[in-house]
């Protein structure tokens, strides 16, 4: 299955997303999840339709989430990123109260786990690349990012609470 459709899937990924890198990993992606899960996954159709119209929904998904990326990376050089009100200086404190909390809470994360966060979040590698370049399973990022993920919203909840 996978040697019949590869090529013809990223073709037609790349036909939505314009670039070759990504649409041959959302194609290696997909095939990834079909094995693991291929004792749970029913098909109403055939493999061929649920394999194309995956893609197709995988490669929007992308092409939506890069468009919000854009969006966002323009507000923030335009000034209009959503922080706080320049005005008004309790926002400005509670922002800044707020980001020297999440620093802070990010410098005390196991040297790994603040690695695969910052590779994901401020980086935008997926799971796979990290994994593939720090010779992890994506189970291990997957439960590492878990964690951290954890960890910063425990904290700020606590922050929350006392405000």
């Amino acid at each position: 299955m996978f040697r019949l459709y590869y090529s013809p899937l990223c073709i037609y990924a790349i036909s939505i997303t314009g670039r070759q890198d990504v649409s041959e990993e959302i194609v290696q992606e997909l095939f990834y999840t079909l094995w693991k899960d291929r004792e749970r996954i029913n098909l109403f159709h055939s493999v061929k339709s649920y394999l194309y119209n995956s893609i197709r929904y995988r490669s929007l998904q992308y092409c939506e989430h890069i468009e919000v990326r854009e969006r966002h990376r323009e507000a923030v050089l335009s000034g209009k990123n959503g922080s706080p009100i320049r005005e008004n200086p309790q926002d400005l404190m509670e922002y800044k109260e707020l980001e020297e909390l999440v620093d802070r809470t990010l410098k005390q994360l196991p040297e790994r786990r603040l690695r695969i966060f910052k590779m994901h979040r401020f980086e935008g590698m997926k799971y796979a690349e990290i994994a593939s370049s720090l010779s992890l399973s994506i189970k291990t990022v997957e439960a590492e990012m878990t964690k951290a993920l954890q960890t910063l919203r425990k904290e700020v909840e606590v922050y929350i609470q006392t405000k």
